[in-house]
C-alpha cells in the first residue's frame, strides 16, 4: 500500500521506467541500421528496373533523419493536443510500424524478395515513419519524465533517458551480432545475410516498440498538462501519489499559480529562453560527437583492434559507464559545472585527435586515448544534460511549443554535421577536428555566461526566472 503522506518512490520510477523505454527505441532505431546497411545496399543493388548508386545507399542509409526532423517539429503540437501520454503512445505505432514495414516492406503491394524502385521508395518511407517515432520521443520522454518527477529528483531521472538511448544503441549491436552469428557456418551466409539477414534486424525492433506501445497506457498523464487541461482533481491524484498528500497540494498550487491560461504566446518570455534552448540542441551536435565516433573504428584499425564488435563493446561500456556518472552527480554538482567541466575534456579530445593526425610519428594510442577523453567527457556532460536542460528550462506554457522548435534545431544540427564530416575530413583531418575542438571551447564559454543552473529548482519556478530576465 501506498503511503500518501510520503508518496511512492517505486511508483515514481515504475513510470519513469516505462518513459525511459521510448528513449531504448531511440537508441534502437537509429543504430540498427548499421548492421543491416551491407545486406540491404546488396538487396537494392540486384533490382533491374534502376541503379542502386552508393548515393541512393547513402540516402537510405539516413532518411530516417528527414523523419526525426519532422517528428520533432511536431511534437509540440503533438503534446499540447493529445497530451504527452497520448503522444507517447503515438509515437510507440510509429515504432512499432516503421520495424514491421522495414522488415517485410513488399506488404500487399509487392512481390517479396524482388527489388524495385517502388519498393526502394516504400522501404524508405517505413524508415521515415520510424524517424518521426524518435523525433517524437526524443522531445516527449525528457518532458515527460521532468513533469513527473520532484524537483530534487528531476536531473538524475531525466538522465536516465540518454543512458536507455546508450543502451538501446548497445542492445541493437548485440541483436544484429548474434543474428549474424546464428548463420556464421552457412556456406549461404552471404546470401543468407542479403535476403534475410537484414529484415530480422529490423524486425527486431518490432519487441521493445511493441512492449513500450503497450506498457505506456498504463502510466498517467503529467500533472502539468492535466491541470492546463483544466483535470485538477487528476492532476492532484497523481501528484499524491508520487510526491505525498501535503507536497501534492503545495506543488498543485504553484501549477496552478503559473498556468494562468492554457497557453502563451512562443515569447511571452522574451527571445533569450528561445535562443538559450535552440543553441543547447546546436552545441550538442556541433561539438561534432557523431563525426568523432563514426570515425573512431580506424583509429582502433591502426593501433590492431580492428574487430568492430570489439569496438562497439568497447565504446558503449565507456558511453554508459560515464553515463552513469553524470545520472549520480547531476543533482549533486549541477548542470553547469558538469557542462562546462565536459565541454574542456571534449576540447581536450577533439585536440587530441587532430594532434594525432597532424603530426607525423605520433604514437597511435594518443588518438585511441583523445578519443576515449572525447567521448567519456560527452557522455557525463552534454550527451545527457542537455536533454535535461531542454526538459526543464521552457515555462509551463510555452514548454510543448519550446521544446519541439529546440529538438528540431538538434536534428537540423545533426545533419548539418553529418553532412558535412566527409568533405571536411577529406580536405584536413587535423582542421575537421580542431574546428570541433573550437566549438567545444565556445559551448563552454555560451554555459558560463547565459545558461542559468536550474538544479533544485521546479518546473514552476522557471516562470519567475525568465520573466525577471526578460
Amino acid at each position: 500500500m501506498v503511503d500518501s503522506s510520503k508518496g511512492s518512490t517505486g511508483y515514481l520510477f515504475g513510470i519513469v521506467l516505462i518513459a525511459v523505454l521510448g528513449g531504448l527505441l531511440f537508441g534502437y532505431d537509429t543504430a540498427v541500421i548499421s548492421g543491416a546497411e551491407r545486406g540491404l545496399q546488396a538487396f537494392f543493388e540486384s533490382a533491374a528496373d534502376f541503379t542502386y548508386t552508393d548515393f541512393l545507399h547513402g540516402f537510405t542509409s539516413s532518411s530516417a533523419l528527414i523523419g526525426c526532423i519532422i517528428g520533432s517539429a511536431i511534437s509540440g503540437l503533438m503534446a499540447g493536443r493529445l497530451g504527452r501520454k497520448r503522444s507517447l503512445f503515438v509515437a510507440g505505432i510509429c515504432f512499432f510500424l516503421s520495424a514491421a514495414g522495414s522488415y517485410y516492406p513488399e506488404f500487399i503491394f509487392f512481390e517479396k524478395g524482388v527489388a524495385t524502385k517502388s519498393l526502394w521508395i516504400a522501404f524508405n518511407l517505413y524508415r521515415v515513419l520510424g524517424g518521426i517515432g524518435v523525433g517524437m520521443a526524443s522531445a516527449i520522454c525528457p518532458m515527460y519524465i521532468a513533469e513527473v518527477a520532484p524537483a530534487g529528483k528531476r536531473g538524475k531521472l531525466v538522465s536516465w533517458n540518454q543512458f536507455a538511448i546508450i543502451f538501446g544503441q548497445l542492445v541493437v549491436y548485440f541483436v544484429n551480432f548474434l543474428i549474424l552469428q546464428s548463420h556464421k557456418n552457412d556456406p549461404a551466409v552471404i546470401e543468407w545475410t542479403n535476403s534475410i539477414g537484414w529484415r530480422l534486424m529490423f524486425g527486431s525492433e518490432c519487441i521493445p516498440a511493441g512492449l513500450f506501445t503497450l506498457l505506456i497506457l498504463f502510466v498517467p498523464e503529467t500533472p502539468r498538462f492535466l491541470v492546463m487541461s483544466g483535470q485538477e482533481d487528476k492532476a492532484l491524484a497523481v501528484l499524491t501519489r508520487i510526491n505525498g498528500r501535503s507536497a501534492a497540494s503545495q506543488i498543485l498550487d504553484d501549477i496552478k499559480n503559473t498556468v494562468v491560461e492554457k497557453k502563451e504566446k512562443l515569447l511571452a518570455y522574451g527571445f533569450i529562453v528561445i535562443f538559450i534552448g535552440c543553441m543547447l540542441s546546436v552545441f550538442q551536435q556541433f561539438v561534432g560527437i557523431n563525426a568523432v565516433l563514426y570515425f573512431a573504428p580506424r583509429i582502433f584499425d591502426s593501433m590492431g583492434m580492428g574487430n568492430p564488435m570489439t569496438q562497439t563493446v568497447l565504446m558503449g561500456v565507456v558511453n554508459i559507464t560515464f553515463t552513469l556518472v553524470a545520472i549520480f552527480t547531476v543533482e549533486r554538482l549541477g548542470r553547469k559545472p558538469l557542462l562546462i567541466t565536459g565541454s574542456l575534456g571534449m576540447a581536450l579530445g577533439a585536440i587530441g585527435v587532430a594532434l594525432a593526425d597532424a603530426v607525423p610519428g605520433m604514437p597511435g594510442i594518443v588518438g585511441v586515448l583523445s578519443i576515449m577523453i572525447y567521448s567519456a567527457s560527452f557522455m557525463f556532460s552534454w550527451g545527457p544534460i542537455c536533454w535535461v536542460l531542454i526538459s526543464e528550462i521552457f515555462p509551463n506554457t510555452i514548454r510543448g511549443a519550446a521544446v519541439a522548435i529546440a529538438v528540431a534545431f538538434q536534428w537540423i544540427s545533426n545533419f548539418i554535421v553529418s553532412s558535412t564530416f566527409v568533405p571536411l575530413y577529406t580536405w584536413s583531418p587535423a582542421f575537421t577536428y580542431g574546428l570541433y575542438g573550437a566549438m567545444c571551447l565556445i559551448a563552454a564559454l555560451f554555459v558560463w555566461k547565459l545558461v542559468p543552473e536550474t538544479k533544485g529548482k521546479t518546473l514552476e519556478d522557471m516562470t519567475a526566472l525568465w520573466k525577471n530576465r526578460k
